[in-house]
């Protein structure tokens, strides 16, 4: 409903505000759910911004803030004034004021936290990095004692009185604050009055240590249907949980990085239109200017052959399809396998399985392509000769493609860098020197140049 009056509802809030009619584009905003809030909020002019968010009660900002891209959140706090921004953030879950405050200046990171009623709460939570668990947990959690019967965990519970509606599991600890288990509410409601919740708990509670990368956390929570993962420091004590709406976050950050590492390019810190022209530009062209040298290795190897080119000048009117068909079956494989390992499918200590997994389908592809290239060649009217090199030089590209597909990513992996930066153009261009290389080569013995 709003994406199809966005334009409508916006000029009413302008209109309201030209007016100095502050209340009614506040009652605007405020007949929509916050997504659409932060989507209105967001395509306002940056005064209307400023004027509009100090006015608005500052929890109702806080669930604002809480949908926009972190930077943009950041931007909008680091422009109100700090007493505004300080009571805005102390209404925002630990984890997501600490996004905010962690994309600010640090001078008015500091300004903004020294205003605040809870400050204390979010100091420890800045030291962690964003991209691992420490950085993506909360520190509102409720840790039950083990000794506690069951009617004192509710009663803790109404004590608590949480914000969080998906709350499903609590967790347990012992007397030094060690993980011990889970519990659930089911759990809780059905147990008897005095039973001790040692006795009801889970023991098996799966965690993650503090430095853990936030993507091994999406890929736990995933692969178990975890509606809350519980973070841990190196002696076992519970320092805060990680809810599912932080997962769901860090899986389409990360979903959005991989492809636009897929492209060949930088992740943007910010959403493409609200991106510098000079900023898009910088995190191109590094890429860019990689594969423009790598390139250069294809112009190297016809230099090379260049007698035999020009000998046989029909070789010359194959190089685009094996090249092609090269790239596009090593980019299937480093694909198929960065997914695979992004999974948890892959380990990146075991090359072999996958390599002989990827030379056998290699080798299925490539007796299909052989023969197809072998009747194209011949429709084309070349002789016998050639027909036969470029159906054995498609084989071969394809299997080595397949194998170099399967290990570059893995390899990488190892070496700590994202397995997406192996696909794409960076695949095509390796395969396109190398399996211009072979295929001349084959040339050379099969006909005699």
């Amino acid at each position: 409903m709003l994406q199809s009056n966005l334009e409508e509802i916006l000029a009413q809030v302008r209109q309201s505000l030209e007016m100095q009619n502050v209340s009614a584009a506040m009652a605007i905003i405020e007949q929509f759910y916050p997504p659409d809030q932060a989507e209105l909020i967001s395509e306002l002019p940056d005064l209307a911004q400023q004027r509009l968010l100090p006015q608005m009660k500052p929890d109702d900002v806080a669930d604002i803030l809480a949908e926009m891209d972190e930077t943009e959140a950041a931007e909008l706090v680091a422009a109100l004034p700090t007493s505004a921004a300080s009571r805005i953030v102390d209404e925002m879950e630990p984890d997501e004021a600490v996004d905010v405050l962690s994309n600010m200046e640090p001078k008015q990171a500091q300004a903004v936290l020294a205003g605040m009623e809870d400050a204390e709460e979010i100091r420890p939570l800045l030291l962690h990095p964003d991209d691992t668990a420490g950085g993506l947990m909360t520190s509102e959690f409720l840790a039950l004692r083990r000794r506690m019967t069951r009617d004192e965990a509710l009663q803790a519970l109404h004590d608590w009185q949480p914000d969080n509606d998906d709350l499903n599991y609590l967790f347990v600890v012992d007397g030094h604050g060690r993980l011990s288990g889970a519990v659930s509410l089911r759990q809780l409601i059905i147990a008897d009055p005095h039973t001790p919740l040692a006795n009801i708990m889970d023991p098996e509670v799966i965690s993650v240590l503090l430095g853990t990368d936030q993507e091994e956390c999406a890929r736990l929570m995933s692969r178990y249907n975890l509606l809350s993962l519980p973070v841990v420091d190196d002696d076992g004590r519970l320092i805060g949980v990680i809810t599912i709406d932080d997962v769901i976050d860090v899986l389409e950050d990360e979903a959005t990085e991989d492809i636009q590492r897929l492209g060949a390019t930088e992740p943007l810190d910010r959403p493409y239109l609200d991106t510098p022209i000079l900023g898009v530009a910088r995190r191109r062209i590094g890429w860019l200017l990689l594969l423009f040298l790598t390139e250069t290795l294809t112009g190297s190897v016809l230099r090379h052959f260049e007698t035999e080119l020009q000998t046989v000048v029909a070789l010359s009117f194959f190089i685009p399809l094996l090249i092609g068909t090269g790239g596009n079956a090593g980019s299937q494989t480093t694909s198929t396998v960065s997914r695979s390992i992004a999974l948890g499918e892959l380990d990146a200590t075991g090359f072999l399985r996958p390599l002989w997994h990827e030379l056998r389908i290699g080798l299925a592809l490539g007796i299909v392509m052989a023969v197809v290239a072998y009747g194209r060649a011949l429709l084309w009217g070349t002789g016998n000769g050639v027909a036969l090199t470029v159906s054995l030089a498609i084989f071969a590209i394809v299997v080595w493609a397949n194998s170099l597909g399967a290990v570059l990513p893995l390899l990488a992996r190892r070496l700590h860098i994202d397995p997406t930066v192996v696909s794409g153009p960076a695949m095509s261009t390796l395969v396109d020197a190398t399996g211009l290389f072979i295929y001349l080569t084959i040339a050379g013995i099969l006909l005699g140049l």
